[in-house]
């Protein structure tokens, strides 16, 4: 376990406010566990509203990224943790990365210095299924790109909503390709705790699919493929 996990596993959470503009209750915390202090998201259980074409508990969602990141050996996720005893009850709490916001999808991927990891987290929403790949949900911090906000993954039926098109048409990695092939093989036991079962065969499902793809899909118009708003 790392310290960082460690912290925002075990420590204690402060909160020091709601995050604006966020369609759920989110909120940034600062974490302290045996001289250890950052900053971190927490999204509570609580502040979730209802959706109508997701279950509820999207904070498991969020935990469950973190895992399958891990899993994949691609640390997209920034540490994320289930946390039961958070001072607004149960909740996912995520590292805060500190990053440019100026910088997102649209302007990192006019430079060919950040092209492969923006490839790696398309083929990683190809495989968590993500309906809602803002284009200010892939961020600029600590020298990488990281990708945050997964609540609205997972689910069984295809959902895929992203601004991350760039790539359809072109050849996916052989070696990214391989990373999923490993995954759908051995998905990670904690999963259990986060999905449910069907949900669990519907990635695994996606990675086997992903893991013999030869090229990017391209947009479908008739699946409504782009989040709303785009940044």
């Amino acid at each position: 376990m790392t310290d960082a996990i460690e912290a925002l596993a075990c420590g204690e959470i402060d909160v020091e406010g709601r995050m604006p503009w966020s369609s759920n209750a989110t909120f940034l915390v600062h974490v302290t566990h045996e001289g250890h202090e950052m900053q971190a998201i927490y999204k509570p259980h609580r502040g979730e509203r209802p959706l109508w074409d997701f279950p509820d508990g999207l904070y498991r969602r969020e935990v469950a990224a973190y895992v399958v990141s891990e899993a994949l050996g691609w640390g997209l996720v920034p540490d994320t943790v289930l946390r039961e005893d958070a001072p607004l009850g149960p909740g996912s709490v995520q590292r805060f990365v500190d990053a440019d916001f100026e910088q997102h999808y649209f302007t990192l991927i006019e430079d060919e210095a950040w092209r492969d990891e923006l490839c790696r987290i398309a083929v990683f929403d190809l495989i968590i299924n993500n309906t809602d790949r803002k284009s200010g949900h892939c961020l600029l911090a600590e020298g990488r790109i990281w990708g945050i906000d997964h609540g609205l993954c997972f689910h069984v039926q295809p959902k895929l909503r992203t601004v991350i098109w760039d790539f359809g048409g072109t050849p996916v990695p052989p070696a990214l390709k391989a990373d999923v092939g490993r995954f759908a093989a051995q998905p990670p036991p904690s999963l259990r705790a986060l999905l449910r079962d069907d949900e669990i065969d519907a990635v695994v499902g996606r990675a086997r699919a992903v893991a013999k793809l030869g090229t990017f899909p391209d947009p479908d118009p008739e699946l409504r493929p782009y989040p709303w708003p785009l940044v």
